[in-house]
């Protein structure tokens, strides 16, 4: 008896049919760029170290950190990680802790006394870096990866610039600061520090390129009519006297007169200096501060005492006038002619910050804008082979988004000194949320990490937030959800009906045979990560 076609195969098999000519899409593996990588200011390839952390193998995951940024430690505390707003997991329960973890692997490399793999040979090249803060010392130290002889120097005693002079230790402990700058000169940077330059023109001499990354060390003022007994100062300077000099004396009542992260570090600092009030006036709304969200929490928690919807006066011994505010349509403060009185021994300008550029009169061309710099996608003012970056352009003005701007800069004298052009290589398209299998992925609540009691950090600088522990931090790199790149389930391997998936290895991943895959898209639609896209077939 003739038997039907399909009886005649072997049974759990199709091998015998080329399935894969009915199909009118078939699957390919791609790798997306997770969002935590696109939204990061520096840079990094955070799935990538995530990835070797989550396995244990800390040095490695702190080697594929440290080809982006040289701070892991000082990152992992300052930075305010955008990443986190932009990760996936926080969409399912909370982001991962990726700033935690940085900060652990970055602990652990200074408690090791760990270095960068070997840099380039030195070649004849030479490169003047103007300013010891994040964006100088970033391209400091790619530069000096990349085999070039850099000199880096800085008007003050003391390298990091506004990481030393801008942010308090409580929030930035020196010793991790001083460590991470320290490996930077063991890799052969030359430092000068204590020199201030006055033209970069004449300062270039010897050098075959120069990047400027002078911080915003001058302090925005406004007019405030005051008697000759108050007692008014910047928050630049107040900042800057905790490093360098006596401790100020402030008295009992200091009010903060901004609403930027500067304000509340300002704020902040007061209360641990005595101040029995620490109050900040600011123009608008609490909804509208500029200030990053976890350091006002903070400040509330300390007992920081917030007057929203209104601007300082006038000040005299012992108090000081503030008139309210109200919103416009447009959401724009306007003056209600309602004033009120309030005692205040100090009055400290929290108002913005702006770069010297005195360096640059000599400069002819040099386009100049608001008080900053202007320069094209190399990073290169309109003066060849003066690079710009950090507070100097415009741009945030966030350690996080400096250390990038050195990055870019360093990529980009790279390739001018060798008369190339440097082009950075495409990118792929995000792995958003609408790409992910989440059904697969168990609920990891995010960990939290210790903070100093209340006591405590209203009346001394030690650390407010502390680290995570080996246990800790393996727990939060596992939760990393591999965004948008094959990280080898077999997901795909287990649920195709054609058996049309082949491992390749560990490591390797898998490649589909097409002679059997019919384009049913399951492979697809069951990949946790979204690293499997259907594309329209051409036969």
């Amino acid at each position: 008896m003739k038997k039907p076609f399909a009886i005649t195969l072997d049974p759990g098999s199709s091998l015998a049919n080329h399935t894969g000519s009915w199909r009118t899409e078939r699957p390919v593996y791609v790798d997306r760029l997770p969002p935590c990588n696109q939204a990061c200011p520096a840079g990094e390839d955070i799935q990538e170290w995530l990835y070797h952390a989550e396995g244990g193998d800390y040095r490695r995951a702190w080697e594929a950190l440290m080809k982006n940024n040289p701070f892991p430690a000082i990152m992992g505390r300052v930075c305010y990680h955008p990443c986190e707003d932009a990760c996936n997991r926080g969409k399912l329960d909370e982001a991962v802790g990726i700033h935690a973890v940085e900060r652990f692997l970055g602990d652990m490399a200074i408690r090791q006394g760990w270095l960068p793999g070997k840099t380039a040979e030195p070649g004849a090249k030479r490169v003047l870096v103007v300013g010891a803060g994040p964006s100088g010392l970033s391209c400091a130290y790619h530069l000096r990866l990349m085999g070039h002889n850099v000199v880096i120097t800085d008007s003050a005693k003391a390298a990091g610039g506004m990481m030393r002079y801008g942010i308090p230790k409580y929030r930035l402990p020196r010793d991790v600061l001083d460590a991470e700058i320290s490996r930077i000169e063991r890799m052969g940077v030359e430092f000068r520090l204590n020199s201030k330059i006055d033209d970069i023109t004449a300062a270039m001499e010897g050098f075959d390129a120069a990047f400027l990354a002078v911080g915003a060390h001058l302090a925005r003022r406004t007019d405030i009519p005051a008697g000759d007994a108050s007692r008014i100062l910047d928050a630049v300077s107040l900042l800057h006297d905790m490093e360098d000099g006596p401790p100020p004396m402030l008295g009992r009542r200091v009010v903060v007169y901004g609403g930027g992260n500067t304000a509340l570090d300002a704020a902040r600092t007061a209360k641990r200096l005595g101040a029995v009030e620490s109050l900040i006036v600011y123009r608008r709304t609490r909804e509208q501060m500029p200030a990053h969200e976890s350091e006002l929490n903070e400040a509330l928690e300390e007992g920081i005492v917030f007057k929203w919807l209104s601007t300082v006066k006038a000040m005299e011994e012992g108090s000081i006038t503030v008139e309210r505010m109200v919103l416009d349509e447009t959401g724009f403060p306007k003056p209600t002619g309602e004033f009120e009185k309030m005692e205040a021994d100090s009055l400290v300008l929290a108002l913005g910050q702006e770069s010297e550029l005195g360096l640059l009169r000599n400069v002819p061309d040099l386009e100049i804008e608001k008080g900053t710099v202007r320069v094209n996608r190399s990073m290169m003012t309109s003066r060849p082979g003066i690079f710009a970056g950090g507070d100097m352009v415009p741009s945030d003005r966030t350690v996080t988004s400096a250390v990038g701007h050195g990055r870019k800069a360093a990529k980009n004298i790279d390739a001018w000194l060798r008369n190339e052009a440097f082009i950075a290589p495409e990118k792929h398209e995000v792995a958003g949320f609408d790409k992910l299998n989440t059904w697969y992925y168990s609920d990891a609540a995010k960990t939290v990490q210790p903070e100093l009691d209340i006591a405590r950090r209203q009346s001394s600088f030690d650390e407010v937030v502390e680290g995570l522990t080996g246990e800790n931090a393996l727990f939060e790199a596992r939760r990393c959800l591999s965004c948008g790149n094959c990280f080898e389930c077999d997901n795909c391997y287990g649920v195709c009906p054609d058996n049309a998936v082949i491992k390749l290895g560990p490591g390797l991943r898998y490649a589909f045979d097409y002679d059997y895959c019919k384009g049913c898209g399951l492979c697809a639609s069951e990949c946790p990560c979204g690293a499997i896209k259907m594309v329209p077939e051409t036969i």
